[in-house]
């Protein structure tokens, strides 16, 4: 089933996009070396949990639907974001980028693509 009402996956997919756009030339060391792309990063995933969210709320019947699409996860870990400060595992970000968020995206993007949302 396509789900045509949510913009809230366009912004999970452009947030997922412009992380890859961040680090896409540096590896882990450079990354945990650099502020500024952290901070881009962080907030990045900021968007897509509080987009998941959002899905859950609003749209509970879709999140039903497609429990493959991991929504409890990414705003879990929004919320370790937001709520972490200084705390922030650093290195279990750049591990989630490389783990789960080509998934993430890959699912997304056949939700979003054949409803024009992107």
């Amino acid at each position: 089933m396509i789900f045509y009402g949510c913009l809230n996956l366009g912004h999970i997919v452009e947030a997922i996009e412009r992380i890859y756009r961040c680090i896409e030339d540096l590896d882990e060391v450079a990354f945990l070396q650099d502020e500024k792309t952290q901070d881009a990063v962080i907030r990045n995933f900021e968007i897509i949990g509080e987009a998941s969210n959002n899905i859950k709320r609003h749209h509970p019947e879709f999140a039903y639907q497609h429990p493959e699409v991991p929504l409890n996860f990414a705003y879990e870990m929004r919320n370790a974001l937001a709520h972490g400060y200084f705390k922030i595992d650093l290195e279990v970000v750049w591990q989630t980028i490389h783990a789960d968020l080509s998934e993430l995206h890959e699912q997304v993007k056949q939700l979003v693509v054949p409803a024009g949302l992107i």
